[in-house]
């Protein structure tokens, strides 16, 4: 009976962390985004960049972007200085799917013109970024 407990214990927390970074409220596809960083949260489990984007109207809208947390961004090469309030940067993107204001970051050019991945896969930057 013990471990029939355990076996399901472990189940039931390894459903848990699969639910908890799936990507499904994301759009499969990525979109570009320009515009300047408010804020920046290092944190674990997750980073995040909230970026002001000016509509098509020319209104400024926030944007929150959600990365990997700072452990696998640290390892990446991105400093808290990487990064900071003031910066206009470009990112590439998944959009939320219910069409709010949210993406789940792929990649981050900073003001300096490198370009890092902030998904955590250490995927190498896309030539068109």
């Amino acid at each position: 009976m013990r471990i029939k407990s355990v076996v399901v214990g472990l189940t039931l927390f390894a459903l848990s962390l699969w639910a908890h970074h799936s990507h499904a409220a994301y759009n499969d596809t990525f979109m570009d985004l320009q515009g300047e960083v408010k804020e920046v949260h290092y944190v674990v489990p997750h980073s995040w960049v909230y970026l002001e984007v000016k509509s098509d109207k020319g209104e400024p809208q926030i944007w929150a972007l959600e990365a990997t947390g700072r452990p696998a961004l640290q390892k990446s090469g991105v400093t808290p200085d990487y990064v900071k309030a003031g910066d206009t940067i470009k990112v590439r993107c998944h959009r939320l799917r219910d069409g709010s204001n949210g993406c789940l970051l792929g990649f981050l050019k900073a003001k300096d013109g490198t370009v890092k991945d902030w998904d955590g896969n250490n995927a190498p930057p896309p030539a068109d970024f």
